[in-house]
């Protein structure tokens, strides 16, 4: 009696382990990813590149130092030529081994926090830059 017992609390408990959170409609991600990654994006990322993502005015000019303000992530500058592996590379490693300015979060995100920012900026991104995106390879 005790091991069917024990048997039946097992295949309850087991029953759930498969089922996950569906993703957003066409996207790699979770809206819970989205949700946690607004927050760590908020506290580490939107002093430079905008609450919202937008970037700074005149991203794509050059300052008088030659370097260039923060991009977008919203998908209006080049973020999504980068495929997901680039993307947690330069969120983890930052830009400078790249010629940029933007410090490295390797120390404060881990992968699955840097996977939830990007997917917070991805979510920004209109349906056909996400699909450009992916039509390069975005997921590798």
């Amino acid at each position: 009696m005790r091991s069917m017992l024990l048997m039946l609390i097992g295949a309850v408990l087991l029953s759930g382990c498969g089922e996950s959170e569906p993703k957003v409609e066409g996207r790699w991600y979770t809206q819970a990813q989205v949700d946690s990654g607004q927050q760590l994006f908020l506290a580490n990322c939107a002093e430079c590149h905008g609450a919202a993502a937008q970037g700074t005015a005149d991203w794509n000019k050059p300052k008088a130092d030659g370097t260039y303000p923060p991009p977008p992530l919203n998908g209006r500058a080049h973020a999504w030529h980068h495929p997901l592996n680039g993307l947690k590379r330069s969120v983890q490693l930052g830009g400078v081994p790249m010629g940029g300015t933007m410090p490295g979060f390797a120390d404060k995100l881990s992968d699955a926090d840097t996977e939830a920012v990007i997917s917070y900026f991805q979510s920004k991104w209109p349906p056909p830059t996400y699909q450009a995106w992916l039509d390069r390879s975005g997921l590798k």
